[in-house]
């Protein structure tokens, strides 16, 4: 992977720098069961790349539920997911090296996730990666999370990075799909799933090792 004349690397955080697919497939079943929702296999594919609000939303419709408001369910949800990662280890091998390897280079490090806010920190302190941060964004304070490319304009802005000087780092459709449409350059990370799709990114990291 050739970072040529890039400023700036740009990591998505679920999938890329915690694993916490099945984290996070706890804490919705576990929250959402509980309110008499269904939750099959199926439709936990289709909201994956989500953000959270949009996920209360996708169930909330499909078992309407009454007593809770969308946003306290939401919060039950988040509350939980900090939770697991409080306790679980769930940080992607190799990655915090990585990191440092890039901080060491003088390129600047954002973080771009659908992810709430409030995980963020508790992502960071956790595994004490935080310092190596210059700046952190989240979905929840954009329109639309990914695959609009909003987050990925407001983390260049944040790095004072122009879009095309930033590699990103993404494990998913939709994130690459937010970055190239921010006119970024990608690096999918397979972290050895060969069945991610891969055509729209520039490189494909299948380890941090």
């Amino acid at each position: 992977m050739n970072l040529g004349d890039k400023k700036a690397v740009i990591f998505d955080m679920d999938g890329v720098i915690i694993d916490t697919e099945k984290i996070w497939k706890q804490a919705e079943k576990e929250i959402f069961s509980s309110f008499g929702v269904k939750v099959t296999e199926e439709h936990s594919k289709v909201t994956q790349s989500m953000t959270t609000s949009q996920v209360t939303q996708f169930w909330h419709e499909k078992f309407p539920w009454r007593h809770k408001s969308l946003k306290e369910v939401e919060q039950m949800v988040v509350s939980r997911v900090t939770e697991l990662i409080a306790s679980e280890e769930c940080l992607i091998k190799g990655v915090k090296a990585f990191i440092e390897k890039l901080k060491s280079k003088n390129y600047k490090i954002g973080l771009a996730t659908n992810s709430p806010y409030v995980l963020i920190p508790t992502v960071l302190d956790r595994f004490e990666i935080a310092h190596f941060f210059d700046t952190v964004s989240s979905a929840e304070f954009e329109e639309k999370g990914k695959p609009d490319p909003a987050i990925y304009y407001t983390t260049a802005r944040k790095l004072h990075v122009d879009p095309k000087d930033c590699l990103v780092i993404e494990d998913s459709y939709s994130g690459i799909l937010a970055a190239k449409q921010a006119g970024m350059t990608v690096a999918a990370f397979s972290n050895g799933n060969m069945q991610i799709e891969f055509e729209m990114a520039d490189y494909r990291i299948d380890s941090f090792e």
